[in-house]
């Protein structure tokens, strides 16, 4: 299954009330593995930096003023999300702010049907605690050494990882993969199965082959291990 992880930055708290988006970053992840590929970009928001704002995240209304307007990168956007389901961490906050840009340009909203609020799950999982990202990070061992300042693309590569735990998914990581390629049905293209990059030697001897050979012969005329065994 494709799922994104969709983190943003904004001006300010309410779309509603003038603050507009400055950031946009997506990881993809399939099979609740991800797979290298993103979506990021700054965004000209059209109007000054906040103080308060950019001491959050550092971006200046200097640095955007060059950036392209949301109009200008929203068709990358959708085709980079696509259909897929929206991991968010306090997602009405994010999909408020992108759902008040589409609509800006008289286009078609997101539904919240296809969210996935991480941090309803975190509270749902650790009651009684803080469950902001850098609380989940320190909670499930994920270095975030680097997030000196927030940043969308940074903060959606975090969640992934968080997101896999929370979920109890990294132990299903675990399981042998095939040596075919598994083909994605969304159209998006073909994923490799992680593999080692050398086999395991193996562990049966000799010994052990010898030893089960002559328990074979004990079993009668057509034991079914002559199958496999070539005798």
């Amino acid at each position: 299954m494709r799922e994104i992880i969709l983190d943003t930055e904004t001006t300010g708290l309410d779309p509603l009330r003038g603050d507009r988006l400055v950031e946009i970053g997506c990881v993809e992840i399939f099979n609740r593995m991800p797979t290298g590929q993103t979506f990021h970009r700054h965004i000209n928001p059209e109007r000054d930096m906040p103080a308060e704002a950019f001491a959050v995240h550092g971006l200046s209304s200097e640095f955007l003023a060059t950036k392209p307007l949301f109009a200008e990168v929203v068709d990358d956007f959708l085709e980079f999300i696509a259909d897929a389901p929206l991991v968010i961490h306090n997602a009405s906050f994010d999909i408020g702010f992108i759902n008040a840009e589409l609509d800006r340009i008289k286009r078609p909203v997101i539904s919240r049907d296809r969210l996935v609020d991480t941090l309803l799950l975190a509270r749902r999982k650790h009651p009684g605690v803080s469950n902001r990202l850098d609380d989940l990070c320190s909670r499930y061992a994920i270095d975030n050494s680097r997030r000196t300042k927030h940043g969308a693309l940074l903060d959606a590569e975090l969640l992934a990882e968080v997101y896999i735990d929370l979920i109890g998914a990294r132990q299903s990581q675990l399981i042998l993969a095939s040596e075919t390629r598994e083909t994605r049905t969304n159209g998006v293209g073909e994923m490799p199965r992680r593999q080692r990059s050398e086999p395991l030697a193996p562990r049966v001897t000799e010994a052990d082959r010898a030893a089960h050979r002559e328990f074979v012969a004990t079993l009668g005329d057509k034991p079914i291990w002559n199958d496999f065994l070539g005798a």
